[in-house]
């Protein structure tokens, strides 16, 4: 799907649906069956088909049909970089907020234990000043 075509269907501050993928797989598949049950194979060498597609015959057109296609991978793959970058930036924050959740968690558990020694230590020096005074 294009994305002049994505604008369209889904406006500012809408969810898309969640089965637009299955349905733009169904089309591609529709379209796929619907081509392939256009192409007919001539029965007999003298009936064949006269709007033949010039891919088929020329060779100079199946090669710009084959740059034409390259071309557009490519600037497929230019509008999807600044997604794949967006993704790979926001797994970084993720990794480095799980990092500062876990120092923050060692952190704190090292106060409280040394929080919990102190008390230890005064529970020990109230009970030898207690067994002393006996």
């Amino acid at each position: 799907m294009n994305p002049a075509h994505e604008a369209r269907v889904v406006r500012r501050g809408e969810q898309p649906p969640l089965d637009s993928a299955l349905r733009r797989s169904v089309r591609i598949a529709a379209a796929k069956a619907d081509a392939a049950a256009r192409i007919t194979s001539p029965s007999k060498h003298h009936e064949q088909d006269h709007d033949m597609n010039p891919a088929a015959v020329d060779p100079t057109a199946r090669a710009e049909q084959a740059t034409e296609r390259q071309t557009q991978n490519r600037i497929l793959e230019m509008q999807l970089l600044h997604e794949s970058l967006a993704r790979a930036h926001m797994q970084d924050r993720l990794h480095e907020a799980e990092n500062q959740r876990l120092v923050s968690r060692v952190a704190r558990a090292r106060k409280l234990r040394q929080r919990a020694e102190r008390a230890s230590m005064r529970a020990r020096k109230a009970l030898a000043v207690a067994l002393i005074q006996r």
